[in-house]
């Protein structure tokens, strides 16, 4: 076993303004589970851990034991009731799996993956990867909630990873990454050009903003007597919520489609002449 001479539960200073992404546990059943994830997490630099309704309760006795010298992140584990809470802060969100899924959404191996979160954290977006339960892993309302799916490249006749495993792997590359580097141009205004899409006096919005549009624009729609029949609806509102994440919305983005529901659902009034 390789040692390092950080204390483990300390995060690895990263660059300012530049948080490495959280590691998000959903339905997590075993505490000893989430005891090594939280150690695979502290191995390579990530502290950030986020538990969405685990089974047993928590605080786990089993999983702070499993955790050994990582104990400290997993004391500092974040508990959430929902999925969408344990989001609410982030702006990039990545779903790990290893079954096909009917949904579109840009697909990346681990390594990939790293480095566009990487890329991202580094612009000052807060990220997050997410992991299902040791039984079924993620479900597909969960799935629908991200930007992006994570498959490692694994023997087809023996796909399966246990949650400690897929944690050590995505944690592993995130390490392996480093840092982006500039596409060479730097102007003292501007800073070093890089790849991906400007957006000045804005920036990618967070989940918060996005939940409280989906649930804008859905009423709406159902008002308007759009998501019909009944039995269709949640597939019908799954494919609209994946359409805005393929967007990729700025806080700007929001605020305008917010306005443009709003134009369209207010009701208009009748002037006399």
């Amino acid at each position: 076993m390789m040692e390092t001479n950080d204390p483990v539960g300390k995060p690895t200073k990263e660059r300012a303004g530049a948080a490495p992404p959280s590691i998000v546990l959903v339905k997590p059943q075993l505490g000893e589970n989430i005891g090594f994830a939280a150690r695979a997490m502290g191995n390579f630099g990530l502290h950030d851990l986020r538990l969405v309704a685990p089974r047993d309760g928590w605080p786990n006795e089993k999983a702070l034991a499993a955790a050994a010298v990582a104990e400290p992140i997993a004391s500092a584990a974040t508990v959430f009731e929902t999925l969408e809470e344990a989001l609410a802060d982030c702006n990039y969100v990545a779903a790990t799996t290893a079954r096909p899924r009917e949904m579109i959404k840009p697909v990346f191996s681990p390594e990939t993956a790293s480095t566009t979160l990487r890329r991202r954290t580094q612009s000052g977006e807060r990220c997050a990867v997410m992991f299902g339960g040791e039984r079924n892993g993620l479900d597909n309302d969960s799935i629908a909630l991200a930007d992006a799916i994570i498959t490692a490249p694994v023997d087809p006749n023996f796909a399966s990873l246990s949650l400690p495993q897929a944690v050590l792997l995505f944690s592993y590359e995130w390490m392996k990454s480093g840092n982006p580097e500039a596409l060479g141009r730097a102007t003292t205004f501007d800073g070093p050009a890089r790849e991906g899409l400007a957006t000045p006096g804005t920036g990618p919005a967070s989940r918060a903003s996005l939940f409280g549009l989906f649930e804008h624009m859905e009423g709406a729609l159902d008002d308007a007597g759009f998501l019909r029949p009944p039995e269709k609806r949640p597939t019908m509102v799954r494919s609209i919520r994946n359409m805005f994440h393929r967007m990729e919305c700025t806080e700007q983005d929001v605020r305008t489609w917010r306005g443009i529901i709003s134009a369209f659902t207010r009701r208009p009034t009748s002037s006399k002449g």
